[in-house]
């Protein structure tokens, strides 16, 4: 619970003249808008007038400084039930969404962008935008660790998310409380725009989206609230529908990068376990942000006889990744297609793979694949395929290929696409934990092999962890040097995770299963 703070009806007043200078200077709202935008707020605020004396003249390069300002006046005045963080941010996406441009003016712009300078300054546009009307939070943002760690596969970026706020117990309790709603149907669908939101739905009334046509579908793009990258982008169908992954998903993809190719674009998995957190609506993510993994070199060469104009390399990569380029769209998307077909019938017992298993008399498919897609250097379309399989076994109850129990300490969740490419999106908890741990390995904490054996403890968790941190490195390292040791490590430990979660193993056997996939389906190597 945030404490009241003492905001005066003539303060307020003054923070929204700044407010309107913030939005007029960043182009959220022309010089005649500010009119409105004025009398909209002052009714919000309940303020009959005004502020009348000078307005400083300033260049903020972010309006939450403000809108905290303006938040505590409607605390003190009333218009929050609760001052928490969830009630706060549902009031400060209605006041910036009362300095905005509608839907449609912000869509004409972008595409006039497009057409008399480039994409790439209508997404600049676009999101400058999504970050001044604070829809991207980049203050919560910036709270998130972030770090590379080498390995043999390259640097791979370790992130803590931070930066989405918990619940208060108080609305924890309410939500158990509240009425089912199923609108909007969910956090992705466009009825979102303009959406006052609820305790257990964010406000979306500072959401804009721009409509593309994919393969003569109607889908849109909007930015993340939370980027985890450089312009990280959602593009969702218009309908909600649930994820798929078929040969229009490639199709979709190609399409994507022809109309934005400064963007990657790839899609997660549409199975279970290997899949994202929400595939009930179809999706993609995109952005501009070069992974890991685009960066990991090609090992071993293939061609296809069938498709002579496209190169196809194994990605030195923990995943297993097949590599598609080549210049001639419709080719690319022929092979991928036939590959997703191939993959999903694909069995190879030695390897643990199994394309299907029945259940209850049904037959449950395993095999899927996580694609993205890009624009290389060479000019050429490229399609990097990372095979799946979510089959569970008595040995891995979570996953055959998901990480392993021993790694849960640091990585539990799914690997999505994100994970899937080298940035580990890491949980909140780890950032105190890594603290205290820190503490063992300079020997300003000391803690018994008894009390981790508490299931209670907090560090209970990494127990076995600890005890190897601390015969490798000792209990006196310096506070930096602790530090830099335990980023080593939990990039390590990210390493395994996608080692776990790759199909073909990177040993001998691993690899040549892999060469006998790709045998069967028609490659040779080169």
């Amino acid at each position: 619970m945030m404490e009241r703070t003492q905001q005066t009806p003539q303060s307020a007043a003054l923070t929204i003249e700044r407010l309107l200078q913030f939005a007029t200077q960043n182009g959220l709202i022309e010089q005649l808008d500010v009119y409105t935008s004025r009398n909209a707020l002052l009714d919000l605020f309940r303020l009959s007038e005004p502020f009348q004396g000078e307005v400083p003249a300033e260049q903020l390069s972010s309006p939450v400084g403000l809108l905290e300002e303006l938040l505590d006046a409607a605390w003190e005045a009333g218009l929050l039930e609760e001052n928490t963080t969830t009630y706060r941010d549902l009031l400060d996406a209605r006041i910036m969404g009362l300095m905005m441009p509608r839907p449609s003016e912000v869509v004409r712009q972008f595409w006039t962008l497009a057409k008399t300078q480039n994409v790439e300054a209508a997404t600049a546009y676009f999101y400058k935008q999504s970050i001044d009307s604070n829809y991207i939070r980049m203050d919560r943002i910036a709270k998130n660790a972030y770090w590379l760690a080498e390995t043999a596969y390259g640097d791979l970026e370790i992130t803590i998310n931070l930066s989405k706020p918990e619940k208060d117990p108080k609305e924890i309790a309410l939500l158990k409380t509240l009425p089912q709603s199923s609108y909007p149907l969910c956090l992705l669908c466009v009825d979102n725009l303009g959406y006052a939101g609820r305790v257990n739905h964010p406000a979306r009334q500072n959401l804009r989206v721009i409509p593309l046509e994919l393969d003569s579908e109607k889908w849109y793009l909007q930015y993340s609230p939370y980027v985890y990258y450089n312009e990280h982008s959602i593009i969702f169908h218009e309908k909600h529908i649930p994820m798929k992954t078929t040969a229009n998903t490639f199709y979709r993809l190609l399409d994507f990068i022809e109309q934005f190719p400064h963007y990657f674009i790839g899609s997660n998995a549409d199975l279970p376990i290997v899949g994202g957190s929400i595939l009930n609506h179809d999706h993609f993510q995109g952005g501009r942000h070069k992974f890991p993994m685009e960066k990991a070199p090609s090992e071993k060469s293939f061609s296809h006889a069938d498709f002579e104009g496209v190169k196809a390399a194994i990605v030195k990569w923990p995943m297993s990744v097949l590599r598609l380029s080549g210049h001639n769209k419709q080719q690319l998307y022929k092979l991928a297609s036939k590959l997703l077909e191939d993959w999903r019938a694909y069995s190879d017992a030695e390897a643990e793979v199994l394309a299907f298993s029945e259940k209850d008399g049904q037959r449950i498919p395993h095999n899927t694949i996580t694609p993205i897609a890009r624009n290389n250097a060479r000019g050429e379309y490229e399609l990097d395929l990372v095979l799946r399989n979510n089959r569970t076994s008595a040995e891995h109850p979570d996953g055959i290929f998901h990480p392993h129990q021993h790694l849960h300490h640091i990585k539990k969740e799914n690997i999505g696409l994100i994970e899937v490419m080298g940035l580990a999106v890491l949980p909140g908890r780890l950032q105190e934990e890594l603290a205290d741990i820190a503490k063992l390995l300079t020997g300003e904490a000391e803690l018994s092999r008894e009390a981790l054996s508490d299931t209670g403890h907090p560090l209970h968790k990494h127990a076995d962890w600890i005890a190897a941190l601390l015969a490798k490195h000792g209990a006196s390292l310096t506070v930096d040097a602790a530090n830099a040791v335990l980023q080593t490590e939990v990039g390590s430990k990210f390493m395994d995770v996608l080692l776990d979660a790759g199909v073909f193993k990177r040993d001998d056997a691993g690899q040549a299963a892999f060469g006998r996939f790709l045998a069967a389906v028609g490659f040779a190597q080169q």
